[in-house]
């Protein structure tokens, strides 16, 4: 019970600090965007994200999973991060937040 409170404050924690983590092109963090599909913490406290990106051929292609993977390896208790990429389902703006699509005069 103790390790399952854990992983979920572990949880937390990490999309506190993908909520750190913009898109450039776009002035909104990539949690609000809708580009984090899943964030998986295992008992051992590995982390792996599932995310995709706006375009295939974003021009952050390259960097922004590192980043993200980065930043989450820095969350104390993070023993080690994966970042994988989908495109399936494609990102659209309908997975974007409520707060997003305010933010980019969406709604």
């Amino acid at each position: 019970m103790e390790e399952e409170i854990n992983t979920q404050e572990l949880g937390e924690k990490i999309v506190k600090v993908l909520k750190t983590i913009y898109d450039p092109e776009i002035p909104v963090d990539i949690y609000e965007l809708g580009l984090i599909y899943d964030v998986m913490v295992s008992t051992d406290h590995d982390v792996k994200i599932l995310m995709t990106l706006t375009t295939p051929n974003c021009p952050v292609a390259e960097t922004l999973p590192l980043e993200v993977e980065e930043k989450v390896k820095s969350v104390d208790m993070v023993k080690d991060a994966e970042v994988e990429i989908t495109f399936d389902p494609p990102w659209s703006q309908d997975l974007m937040s409520e707060e997003a699509k305010l933010e980019l005069g969406l709604l």
